[in-house]
């Protein structure tokens, strides 16, 4: 696999190139950009996935519901459905996508709608929900929209700045865009992170804008389709673990460190699973997977349970990050009125 990327380093200079020259447009205004009367979160990252983004809006619709009328706008990727869709009690993991399925599914009078329009969503969302704040999930690259506020996710094992074009690394934008980014969030972090190693973390950044550090907090239940199940009456059974995620490592780290015994099946990420496949993982006694893999699974398998994880930040990120957002949001509704 290595020899390969190296080898298709030059298509990754064409890439980049490509790259250069869409930005370019867009910041001296060959493209146009739009920004919204309502307050727009943009949560992304540089590379083509795996720093948290899922995790992440979940986190914000906790955090922002205390006081705002949350709403989240997804692309609602390799779904079935075509144009805005927005989701209701009737609505399937086809129809939205499996990270805005996810989602949706675990937040009571949440509005979530999948576009790959982002401009014709929030104007829609707008009409017919009248939020006053959107989440933008994924969205970092979809500069038609200017939002309020924007999230740049990276993670402490692949920094984007030690990351290069796509297909010989994971890059799908310039690292110079981290210019548009308002905060800089390392995921997938040690639990513990000494303050030595935060700043050489930030020196190596080069941002202007705060930069936070969080950790995966796995839970201590697994989850099926039929209830829940103590973390720890997985011990000394055989697991076969199926992820179709961009970065697993973090999930297999914490299992190995929980002695779990497993076997791991791994599948691109948003894997559609056949026929064969799902006629493979029935005979297995225990299938362990993610949440976001679940969602696709779970109507198909009934040996299915998936591992739930959440953000916590380290120091007072959560409490930095809580501030930029409300600060940014009151902002813009001034400049708007």
């Amino acid at each position: 696999m290595q020899l390969l990327r190296y080898i298709l380093f030059p298509v990754s200079l064409i890439y980049g190139m490509v790259i250069y020259g869409r930005n370019w447009c867009y910041d001296v205004g060959l493209f146009s950009s739009k920004s919204f009367k309502t307050p727009t979160v943009c949560i992304g990252n540089l590379s083509t996935g795996g720093t948290g983004k899922t995790p992440m809006v979940e986190y914000l619709i906790d955090l922002l519901r205390e006081r705002y009328k949350v709403a989240v706008l997804s692309r609602g990727y390799k779904r079935k459905s075509k144009g805005f869709v927005l989701a209701d009690s009737n609505s399937t993991v086809k129809q939205l996508g499996d990270e805005p399925y996810q989602i949706f599914s675990k937040f009571d009078d949440l509005s979530l709608a999948v576009d790959s329009d982002r401009q014709n969503g929030i104007t829609t969302l707008a009409q017919c929900v009248a939020p006053d704040v959107i989440l933008l999930d994924d969205a970092f690259q979809h500069r038609k929209v200017i939002p309020s506020f924007t999230m740049l996710l990276t993670t402490y094992d692949t920094l984007f700045v030690n990351d290069c074009f796509l297909p010989t690394g994971t890059l799908r934008d310039a690292k110079n865009q981290k210019k548009r980014a308002d905060v800089v969030v390392v995921t997938k972090c040690p639990a513990h992170v000494g303050k030595d190693e935060q700043a050489r973390i930030e020196q190596q950044l080069n941002v202007t804008v705060p930069v936070v550090f969080a950790y995966l907090s796995y839970d201590t239940m697994v989850t099926s389709k039929n209830g829940k199940m103590e973390f720890s009456n997985l011990q000394g059974q055989h697991i076969t673990l199926v992820t179709g995620i961009a970065n697993p490592k973090p999930l297999i780290r914490h299992l190995k460190a929980m002695g779990l015994d497993f076997e791991h099946l791994s599948y691109p990420d948003h894997h559609s699973f056949s026929a064969v496949e799902l006629k493979k993982l029935k005979r297995y006694p225990l299938v362990l997977t993610t949440e976001k893999d679940h969602v696709r699974l779970k109507d198909q398998l009934d040996n299915a349970y998936f591992l739930g994880v959440k953000h916590h930040f380290l120091g007072d990120g959560a409490a930095v990050l809580k501030k930029l957002l409300y600060d940014s949001l009151t902002h813009h509704r001034q400049s708007w009125n």
